[in-house]
């Protein structure tokens, strides 16, 4: 077994009507002004203000920023830093999914260190803790709440740069599957699938590790055996508990195992083309199974017990897996190509190359070229 290392820092609160306890997190982390960072979309259904009262009932002070959209810019965390100085806040909440995390994580790092967010792109370039940050997800998919890496939009290059770091890991999550059960279907099922993903490149993932297959294989059989039932119907306690449970154990595996070619090639797609993170995902997905089948040792298999909820009959063979994620995808409303979300041809090369920036392809189980991945979009196109 080769050298390991890994460390949880984090305090996780989970449980339906968790929220209840945020009070007492905030007194934790002694912080007497919060910067709520959110979106319009959970304002208008009640979510925001629901935190808020939370939040100023217990006499702490609240300022909220919800310009924050899905595959946030640069921009974005440029004004919500300043407007994070300008009112003297302590401490930050991020409420929602991925978006408003990112964009949070990337706050603290600029409020606490200054300069810009692009100087801080790459690996492990934050130079010591940001402030503390509490995160809230209110969709079963990103794993946010406990990753090392905030994904920004740098709009000047049509390039979604990634700053990583264990340093912006938030330092409490409050996980109340509560929040998750008004989410629409279509949601429900990109987020899903989303975590999913997480969890198999995590685990096929050429820096996996025995702590990271735990969660992982943990991962896979929460949302393999629930996804369905939960998209079909969010009111399903059990099923909403267990997506958000799974969700967070995968982010706990990307987080030390890295992820893949899914996650490389979905970031260029959302950049030029602003297709949800989650439904990129999903449609890269069978392409790179059957890219990455050459180099199964057997874990193809697993993946498709957690996936089918049942052992193969009869010899398995990856293709095997393959019929099972494309099978999902057709279940949950995923389209089939990258045509169908809108993505155009001509930019495949500039994707392509773009994707090879991602350490996420050194994790990849099949060593991938610029040529090899250029024949991957085509194939997904």
């Amino acid at each position: 077994m080769k050298d390991f290392s890994f460390r949880i820092p984090q305090n996780i609160e989970f449980g339906v009507g968790s929220l209840k306890k945020l009070p007492k997190i905030l007194e934790e982390a002694g912080s007497d002004h919060v910067f709520l960072v959110s979106d319009h979309g959970l304002e208008s259904i009640g979510v925001v203000k629901k935190i808020q009262d939370i939040i100023e009932n217990s006499g702490i002070k609240c300022t909220s920023y919800l310009e924050v959209i899905p595959n946030p810019t640069v921009e974005i965390v440029n004004e919500a830093a300043a407007l994070y100085k300008e009112c003297g806040a302590t401490s930050l909440v991020a409420l929602g999914g991925g978006s408003p995390m990112d964009v949070a994580k990337a706050v603290g790092v600029l409020v606490n260190y200054g300069g810009k967010i692009t100087d801080y792109e790459g690996l492990y370039k934050v130079p010591g803790p940001i402030v503390p940050m509490i995160a809230i997800p209110t969709t079963a998919g990103t794993g946010s709440e406990v990753t090392a890496s905030s994904v920004i939009t740098d709009e000047s290059r049509n390039y979604k740069l990634s700053v990583i770091s264990y340093e912006i890991i938030p330092k409490y999550a409050v996980l109340d599957p509560e929040l998750i059960m008004t989410a629409p279907a279509s949601i429900a099922a990109s987020c899903g699938i989303d975590a999913l993903i997480h969890a198999m490149e995590a685990y096929v993932s050429t820096m996996a590790t025995p702590f990271s297959d735990a969660m992982a294989e943990k991962a896979m059989e929460l949302i393999g055996g629930n996804i369905r039932r939960f998209v079909a119907n969010r009111k399903d306690e059990e099923a909403a508990c267990a997506m958000m449970a799974g969700c967070n154990f995968a982010g706990i595996a990307f987080a030390w195992a890295k992820l893949g070619n899914v996650h490389a090639m979905s970031h260029p797609v959302s950049a030029y083309f602003h297709v949800p993170h989650g439904v990129a995902n999903a449609v890269l997905l069978p392409t790179v199974v059957e890219y990455n089948a050459l180099a199964d040792n057997g874990r193809y298999e697993v993946m498709y017990s957690y996936i089918c909820g049942k052992k193969p009959a009869g010899e398995f063979k990856p293709e095997m897996l393959l019929e099972a994620v494309k099978e999902l995808n057709a279940q949950l409303g995923i389209p089939k190509s990258l045509s169908e979300v809108g993505v155009t041809e001509d930019k495949i090369p500039q994707m392509a190359e773009d994707a090879m920036k991602s350490a996420n392809v050194l994790a990849n189980p099949r060593q991938t070229t610029v040529k090899d991945m250029i024949e991957l979009y085509k194939k997904a196109f």
